[in-house]
């Protein structure tokens, strides 16, 4: 399972004021979404394009258009925030959506909900949850989405635990992962250390 560590300057910029305690919700989301853009399109680099043919002003020219079926699958709820940033570049990609709430108590997660296109077995999935903690719910998100047909497989992320990511490894070695850090440990309480606390109370308001 190939790990990218998505260090451009502007994300990294950002993930400064994201671990920032006193940054508000409302700049928070901004700065999610612009780390969101970023690491999305570091993961889509390599999606296949065909040649095309356009008019401009001047003269008849080709290049190349996202050929790629593209699927973005959001954990709820933090993995809402970086669907935008995904929009944003792939204004045609469908959505779905995998609900798993985490035990607070065993560090497991539970599915309650899971809703997801057709057709997967043909597109590019791009999984969208910011921390990677334990790799629990990325390995039971990615076991639905294979249940499903789903073959080419990316995790976006924020935020990554070298446990999580050796979760991953262990369980779905074929899915890459992108993150903007790979922070040092977890915690005894299973969150990710330095970290930035709880991502979807601090995206909400609801901390």
């Amino acid at each position: 399972m190939p790990f990218h560590l998505v260090d451009h300057p502007i994300a990294q910029d950002a993930l400064v004021a994201l671990r920032d305690t006193s940054t508000r919700a409302s700049h928070f989301r901004r700065l999610a979404h612009r780390v969101g853009l970023i690491v999305a399109t570091e993961a889509t680099r390599d999606l296949a394009t065909r040649a095309t043919t356009v008019q401009t002003p001047l003269e008849q020219t080709t290049g190349q258009t996202v050929a790629a079926d593209v699927v973005i699958v959001a954990v709820l709820r933090a993995g809402l925030s970086l669907i935008d940033p995904v929009l944003d570049l792939l204004p045609g990609a469908r959505i779905g959506h995998i609900g798993l709430k985490r035990d607070e108590q065993t560090a497991k997660p539970a599915r309650y909900s899971v809703h997801l296109p057709e057709g997967l077995a043909d597109s590019t999935v791009l999984l969208v949850d910011p921390m990677l903690a334990t790799g629990g719910s990325a390995v039971m998100a990615i076991d639905v989405l294979k249940e499903a047909g789903a073959q080419d497989i990316r995790l976006l992320c924020i935020v990554a635990a070298p446990e999580g990511v050796q979760a991953l490894e262990r369980a779905h070695p074929d899915v890459a992962v992108f993150s903007s850090a790979l922070d040092r440990e977890l915690n005894g309480r299973k969150f990710i250390v330095p970290g930035l606390g709880d991502f979807g109370d601090r995206l909400y308001g609801t901390a």
